[in-house]
């Protein structure tokens, strides 16, 4: 309707559906989940490289008489170039049409595993992981970019949860070629099986595209109408630390899953195949949870802070070493631990609307400065405390992701109300 329009308006009745003007609705693409589901599958393939590395890791070791220490430095410089390079990444996301930073991102990866196969060193290895971490960081701006441009406002959540999706799902293929690829054929021939699926997404990455400047996202009720600019940034730091604290515990469960199943005494089959469940848990855990939540995204802090908690909770459960706890804590830590990173970017999107790269941009730094220290930290520790106390490290950080994210969200609340 024209603001300045000074006749009389007629109201339809409440059970007529009111067509759409031409306000953001309107103006949407729409078809959206088929490039939703693009974004999703370049961002599982473009953070494998990371994951393959880890649930490969005592054969890498052995074969290249590396210790853990060592190769997990080596996984840790993946997601530092992600988090290091992600102010780069966001300009240039910005810049580029989405399908091409997607196809960027995948055939990067698929370059950096393809490759990895054929190495024999540990530095070649770390400067391939340097390189697919810088590319991995084109994703997660580009997924909000796509998201804040073409999937309905009451689909956000689910939209960002199918995109937070492929964390999950990038832990899937590694199980499945370390439980039957790897005995049979050995590490090198398991790297070259996901360089080459690394490649599928591509095919797929034309259905991505997204207006040059995407239109302002609406907000959930609420949503940043009565925030200021330093309340808005306090927020995002503290989510931001949210992120980093429960990434770090849960991607070193994540990297190091085969070999904490080894600890407690599982067979490295049941091990890998229960990797590959867990990670399908944890897919449907963000596809549910965004679905959810859309009816009531207001929500979403607190839910984010749950599952944070909840994945604490599984952590501990591992450090026990008990195998049946042992599975009880992996299915909690993968479906709850990290079940919230699409909920995370679904809100920051609401919190800071028309910037959409900044939204990606802030979830990204957390999630991947975490996992920078995870790798390293916990093969580290591990060497010295043994994998039950630095579980219980792990534990405490995501505990402490949880403490973060209350704390940003009653700030946020605060401010709103007046609240001194």
């Amino acid at each position: 309707m024209n603001p300045a329009s000074t006749g009389p308006v007629a109201v339809p009745p409440a059970n007529v559906p009111i067509p759409p003007t031409s306000g953001v609705s309107a103006d949407r693409p729409s078809g959206h989940w088929p490039g939703l589901i693009a974004t999703a599958l370049t961002a599982t393939v473009a953070v494998m490289p990371g994951f393959t590395v880890g649930a490969l890791a005592t054969s890498i070791e052995a074969d290249l008489n590396i210790s853990r220490s060592a190769l997990g430095l080596a996984m840790s410089a993946f997601y530092a170039a992600t988090a290091l390079g992600s102010p780069f990444a966001k300009r240039l996301a910005a810049r580029l049409p989405v399908p091409a930073s997607l196809t960027i991102a995948a055939l990067t990866a698929a370059a950096v595993m393809t490759v990895a196969a054929q190495i024999h060193t540990l530095t070649a290895l770390t400067a391939l992981l340097v390189a697919g971490g810088l590319a991995n960081g084109l994703v997660q701006p580009a997924a909000g970019r796509l998201i804040a441009a073409r999937a309905p406002a009451h689909r956000r959540s689910l939209a960002a949860g199918l995109v937070g999706a492929a964390l999950g799902a990038a832990t899937l293929l590694p199980g499945v070629l370390v439980a039957f690829v790897e005995p049979e054929y050995g590490w090198r021939a398991s790297m070259l099986v996901a360089g080459l699926i690394a490649l599928l997404p591509i095919v797929l990455a034309p259905l991505a595209k997204a207006p040059p400047t995407p239109p302002d996202s609406p907000t959930a009720v609420g949503d940043n109408r009565s925030s200021s600019p330093a309340t808005t940034g306090r927020v995002l730091v503290l989510w931001a630390l949210a992120a980093a604290l429960s990434a770090t515990g849960n991607n070193a469960v994540a990297t190091y899953f085969v070999q904490l199943g080894d600890h407690a005494g599982l067979p490295a089959l049941l091990t890998g195949n229960l990797l590959s469940l867990s990670a399908v848990l944890a897919i449907a855990v963000r596809l549910t949870a965004g679905a959810l939540t859309d009816l009531a995204p207001r929500h979403n802090p607190t839910v984010i802070t749950a599952m944070m908690a909840a994945g604490a909770l599984g952590l501990v459960l591992i450090a026990t070493g008990s195998p049946v706890l042992f599975v009880a804590g992996a299915v909690l830590s993968f479906s709850a631990g990290w079940g919230w990173t699409g909920l995370l970017l679904a809100t920051t999107l609401r919190l800071v609307p028309g910037r959409t790269e900044n939204a990606g941009h802030t979830v990204q730094v957390g999630i991947y400065s975490g996992a920078t220290v995870a790798p390293f930290a916990f093969g580290a520790l591990s060497s010295t405390l043994g994998f039950t106390g630095t579980a219980l490290i792990a534990a405490l950080a995501a505990m402490a992701a949880a403490v973060a994210m209350a704390a940003g969200t009653l700030t946020l609340r605060r401010q709103r109300t007046g609240t001194p």
